[in-house]
């Protein structure tokens, strides 16, 4: 099974560097995971140097394949060849994994300004579309996220904004 990790846009060396650390592909491993592919994006850890340029960085740890690099134009793949996505709670990200039925661990990065990544982190975990986590319980998290029963999240209908849009302009 392959697990896929990402900070978008953004540079979040502590989830970077805890999904490095033994114990989480420790975690993983057990848990099922064969594969880590990790989106690093401008993140400064141990290997970062080596994807520096652009090129893919593999390591093994833990009878896991890993390998890290920065950034790719569309990460649509990604997505669809992870069985998990363990990443940081963007509204974007966030909704194209679970609009493709993919379990999702969110860690809210602490460092942003305001709190909308852990307001948005809690409000989908109380509907049970996803699982949140610190770093410091990320491998529990993983642990759990296997045999959690989520709840599938709703298709997209763009007839519900437009009937809105509607309604603001006045057409309706």
């Amino acid at each position: 099974m392959r697990a896929f990790v990402t900070v978008g846009s953004t540079r979040f060396d502590a989830l970077i560097q805890e999904v490095i650390k033994e114990d989480i592909l420790l975690s993983l491993s057990r848990s099922g995971y064969d594969e880590v592919s990790i989106q690093c994006g401008n993140s400064s850890f141990e290997f970062s140097s080596s994807v520096a340029d652009g090129s893919v960085h593999d390591i093994e740890r833990a009878e896991v394949s890993v390998s890290c690099w920065k950034f790719k134009p569309n990460l649509e793949e990604e997505y669809e060849e992870a069985d998990l996505v363990i990443s940081h709670a963007g509204s974007g990200t966030i909704l194209d994994v679970l609009r493709k039925g993919k379990r999702l661990i969110v860690v809210p990065n602490e460092t942003l300004l305001d709190n909308h990544q852990h307001e948005l982190a809690i409000a989908l975990e109380e509907k049970n579309h996803l699982k949140s986590s610190t770093i410091a319980d990320l491998a529990q998290t993983i642990n759990e996220i296997n045999t959690a029963q989520l709840t599938p999240f709703p298709p997209h209908d763009g007839k519900l904004f437009a009937g809105v849009l509607d309604i603001t302009m006045g057409f309706i």
